[in-house]
């Protein structure tokens, strides 16, 4: 059972956390609750990357099926659990997820999804263009059907990394960047920062691509840009619709890696502040954080033909975050195959926010040498073969 009182012995093994997102930050609360002391170094400020330009979506209908599927059916539970006991009280809030296909191609790839998803557990409603106006009136006509997937839930990502470090009352060094690893042998025994030397039991890298120099990650650590879009309100009173309108091409988009590709896959995420979220492109290789209206302005038309009602809004701001993601598709999360003492979470993508708490738990674990409460082992540094430092 988890529990949201943490306390520190003296004698604790001290842990260092490289990268205060939201993986981070998850492992901050888990290593804490463990017994550890822990101190995070950030190279800005607490989930400044990925997780602080994220959508917020704990879904389980957007993952591939197998690993990632089953992960984040247990990480969404673990949400749960956690909201259950106070520490993501008024954060994570279930909520479904609504994917729509606009071709008979995407009709076929939601039926052959929802086969996995039911082959995992997971609950699925299939819909006909007539059900789903129902459910989400104002509707376009180029939507032909779609699914709901009603377990689903939504947690903001900076809001997550803010009650994980508050509840863990992990002190968080901002403004520090981690320069190299201290070696004794082959065993990581601390780090240098641009300011100081700092000894530790164990350091576990869970920054984004900075992590690649410092864990032998270049190359398979991989930049994917994503531009958003923010509208007025649409509702006074909390979400304009009952939860998030996915693309079924989304699904597919997530698996392209060619460098230099863009790709646009459209989600219309209602806000609780009863603004939408339009999203996202697919930059695959681009790290900068630039907007451009050509990108803007095409995401702009798809919604507005899958959503005409978006007519009525006005757009107040257009941002772009950076994920991070590996050419399997698969998150980087375990043991450095031939260092001790370093463990690497990196290589999320877009799945960090529903990933961190099974990941942070599932680390913890792993970092005190505890019983794993959950198998990641095919997310295991090692499949990567040695990784040079």
């Amino acid at each position: 059972m988890l529990t949201s009182s943490v306390s520190v012995h003296p004698a604790a093994p001290h842990v260092i956390i490289v990268g205060a997102g939201i993986v981070g930050a998850s492992l901050a609360y888990f290593l804490t609750l463990s017994g550890a002391r822990v101190s995070v170094m950030e190279a800005k400020t607490p989930a400044s990357g990925a997780s602080g330009a994220s959508d917020g979506a704990v879904s389980v209908a957007s993952k591939r099926a197998g690993p990632m599927m089953r992960l984040a059916r247990e990480s969404r539970a673990l949400y749960a659990e956690l909201a259950q006991q106070g520490v993501m009280q008024d954060i994570y809030h279930p909520r479904p997820t609504y994917l729509f296909a606009r071709t008979d191609e995407e009709v076929a790839v939601i039926a052959r999804h929802g086969a996995d998803l039911m082959d995992e557990g997971e609950r699925i409603l299939p819909l006909t263009h007539a059900q789903l106006m129902q459910r989400v009136p104002g509707l376009g006509s180029h939507v032909l059907a779609g699914m709901k997937v009603p377990d689903d839930g939504h947690a903001l990502g900076y809001r997550v990394v803010d009650r994980f470090l508050q509840t863990a009352g992990t002190p968080v060094r901002r403004n520090t960047s981690v320069q190299r690893l201290l070696l004794t042998g082959d065993r990581v025994v601390g780090v240098q920062t641009d300011q100081e030397t700092i000894k530790a039991d164990a350091v576990v890298v869970a920054a984004g691509l900075g992590a690649a120099p410092l864990v032998g990650l270049d190359g398979i650590l991989i930049p994917r840009k994503g531009q958003l879009i923010v509208t007025d309100r649409a509702s006074t009173s909390g979400a304009a619709l009952p939860g998030p309108l996915m693309s079924a091409g989304y699904l597919a988009a997530k698996r392209e890696m060619v460098l230099g590709h863009l790709s646009t896959s459209l989600v219309i995420d209602p806000l609780t502040t009863g603004q939408f979220l339009i999203g996202s492109s697919r930059e695959t290789g681009f790290s900068d954080r630039q907007t451009d209206a050509q990108t803007v302005s095409g995401l702009l038309r798809e919604a507005l033909a899958v959503y005409p009602s978006l007519a009525r809004q006005r757009v107040i701001r257009t941002f772009a975050g950076v994920r991070i993601g590996t050419l399997d598709g698969l998150p980087i999360v375990g043991r450095h195959p031939t260092l001790a003492g370093l463990f690497i979470a990196t290589g999320m993508e877009g799945d960090g926010i529903c990933l961190a708490p099974i990941v942070g738990a599932a680390m913890a674990d792993m970092v005190m040498e505890a019983p794993q409460r959950f198998d990641l082992s095919v997310l295991d540094p090692g499949r990567l073969g040695d990784l040079p430092i």
